[in-house]
This record gives structure tokens, C-alpha cells and sequence, in this order.
């Protein structure tokens, strides 16, 4: 008789759980959802959020509102997010970096592989090898050539620590085993500005910050990074054209919630994004930037998930022979 009124309580127990669950995805959600972006306003990973967040918000019936959380190369951000209520209600969106820190910072907050759980994969921007328009190489052949004799004097811009451009100008300098002179800034915009004024010579970033420059000739482009060339890019070479061959590098985006969210909240924001990922405004506005939404089988909490283990991995010996580590 016990066992049969422990069992029956079990089952109740188990038949409550299954009607809250139930309740919570039919209502989820309920109320305004937070996105934290760890970098400042109007940079590339804000104009992506802001354009995703957009239609995610029709599709799900309540608005996010983008938070810009900066600082510490994006870790101060992803920290506020991994200490939030695992409610759904609180959202992080990182690019490359929430890789790339787990070996660059010698002290997290929080453990990169375990204190998050995994909405999907955005978008994946190519990255453009740039210069400044007066510099002597004609293509990236000469350009490596120019690196190497003049190693000591060449000067790679960057936007900061972590930054695409900071991790883009390490991949440059492994790929042709060549250090160079780096000089970091406080944000893309001193970077390119100084790039424009020709106070620096090379810089490695984002299509979404070096498109209309590109366009406008007032920089030189070497290479962009993608497999192919790009539609709005076209007169510009892969980097596997000019002689790198294996130097291919995107800035990858994604969505992530604190450990421990419901799954049914997981599902539903997975869900949502894809569904924004196939928004025509959306696409439109990512093609203008030189990128894409990514494919319906990336916007999933698998894919993303097994893409950050595979990057933490892939630039943990780049970033230990460079020898560029944070406090």
C-alpha cells in the first residue's frame, strides 16, 4: 500500500511538473526580454543584435530591448548574463569572442562551456584584409611580401583587445609566422580613422566596418576571408586567391541564456530566431553589410553549442603563440 501511494504521489508530482511546463511554454513570454550586447552602441555585433531583435520581437509578441553592456572585451556583458535569473527572460548576444576569451582572460567570472545554455547560431560575418589607400603592395602576394620585410614598422590597427579585428590581425600574423608592430585602440571607430588618415597601415575587420570605405576607395582592400567571393564585394579576392590558403575567418554570431533557462524558453527563442533569420528585411539589411543569416540547422542550440567548443579549441594555440593573455 505505500509503495502504491508513493507511486501515486510520484505520478501527481510528475503530472504537476508536465501542466506547469505546459502553462509556462503556452505563455512564454510573458512580458519585455532583455538582449545583452557586450560591446558598445553601433558597433557590427549591435547592428546585428538590433536587426535580429527586431523581428524576433513581432514573432514572439513582446519586445527585446538591446542592452549594451560593454567592457573587458565583451566578458563583462557575457558575466551579467551568466549571473541573471535562468527565466527567459535575459538573453546574451556574442560573436567569435565569447571563443576566444576563454583562453585570452587568465580570470573569468564565469566558465565559458558550462554557465550558459545554447539558443543558435546568428550569422557568420566574412572579415576584409585592409590597408591604408597609399600603402606600396598592389595585391595580398605583395602585401605578405611588404609584412615580412618590414616587420619591425608595419602597423596593424586594431579595435582592442578581443575585438574581431584584434583576433583577425593574430590569425593574419600566424598564417604568415610573421610578427608585426600592433596598435590597439578604444573602439573601430579611432581604429578606422586613424587607418583613413593613413597613421597606421593594415587592419583585418568585420565587413560590417569596412564595406563602404572599400566601396568609397577610401582604403585599399587586399582580401576578404569567405570561401568565395562576396556579391557586395566582388572585385575583391579571397584570401585563398592572394596565396593564403588556409586563412579563412569569420566573425560568427550567437545566442545564449543562463544555465538552467527552461527548455521550453530555449525552444521557443531557437524558434523565433529562425524565424527572424528568414525575415526578407533582415536578410536584406545583412547582405548590405556583407554577410548572411545563417541556415535554419545553424539557429539551433546544437549547432551553436558545438561550434564554441570547436572555436575554443581552434584558436586556444593561436592565441597561446601569440602570447597576448588579459588579467
Amino acid at each position: 500500500m505505500k509503495i502504491l501511494k508513493t507511486m501515486l504521489g510520484l505520478g501527481a508530482a510528475f503530472a504537476v511538473t508536465l501542466s506547469s511546463a505546459a502553462a509556462f511554454a503556452e505563455g512564454y513570454p510573458e512580458r519585455t526580454i532583455t538582449m545583452v550586447v557586450p560591446f558598445a552602441a553601433g558597433g557590427p555585433t549591435d547592428t546585428v543584435a538590433r536587426l535580429v531583435a527586431e523581428s524576433m520581437s513581432k514573432d514572439l509578441g513582446q519586445q527585446i530591448i538591446v542592452e549594451n553592456v560593454g567592457g573587458a572585451g565583451g566578458t563583462l556583458g557575457a558575466g551579467r548574463v551568466a549571473a541573471a535569473p535562468a527565466d527567459g527572460y535575459t538573453v546574451l548576444l556574442h560573436h567569435i569572442g565569447m571563443a576566444t576569451s576563454a583562453t585570452l582572460y587568465r580570470k573569468l567570472a564565469y566558465d565559458t562551456l558550462n554557465a550558459f545554455d545554447y539558443v543558435g547560431l546568428v550569422t557568420d560575418v566574412p572579415m576584409t584584409i585592409v590597408a591604408r589607400k597609399d600603402l606600396e603592395p598592389a595585391d595580398l602576394k605583395g602585401l605578405v611580401d611588404y609584412m615580412k620585410a618590414n616587420k619591425d614598422t608595419v602597423t596593424v590597427a586594431n579595435a582592442g583587445i578581443v575585438t574581431a579585428s584584434h583576433l583577425c590581425g593574430m590569425l593574419l600574423m600566424s598564417a604568415i609566422d610573421t610578427p608585426l608592430v600592433t596598435v590597439p585602440y578604444k573602439g573601430t571607430g579611432p581604429a578606422m580613422t586613424d587607418l583613413l588618415g593613413g597613421q597606421v597601415d593594415i587592419m583585418c575587420d568585420q565587413t560590417t566596418n569596412t564595406t563602404k570605405q572599400i566601396q568609397g576607395g577610401t582604403i585599399k582592400a587586399y582580401a576578404v576571408t569567405s570561401p568565395a567571393r562576396l556579391d557586395v564585394l566582388p572585385d575583391v579576392p579571397t584570401a585563398a586567391e592572394g596565396g593564403l590558403a588556409d586563412f579563412q575567418v569569420g566573425i560568427w554570431h550567437g545566442i545564449y541564456a543562463p544555465k538552467g533557462t527552461p527548455s521550453e524558453a530555449i525552444e521557443r527563442l531557437s524558434k523565433s530566431l529562425q524565424v527572424a533569420l528568414k525575415d526578407q528585411n533582415v536578410a536584406a539589411r545583412f547582405a548590405e553589410l556583407g554577410t548572411a543569416p545563417s541556415p535554419e540547422a545553424d539557429a539551433t542550440p546544437a549547432a551553436l553549442k558545438a561550434k564554441l567548443e570547436s572555436e575554443i579549441a581552434r584558436w586556444k594555440p593561436v592565441i597561446e603563440a601569440a602570447g597576448q593573455f588579459a588579467d
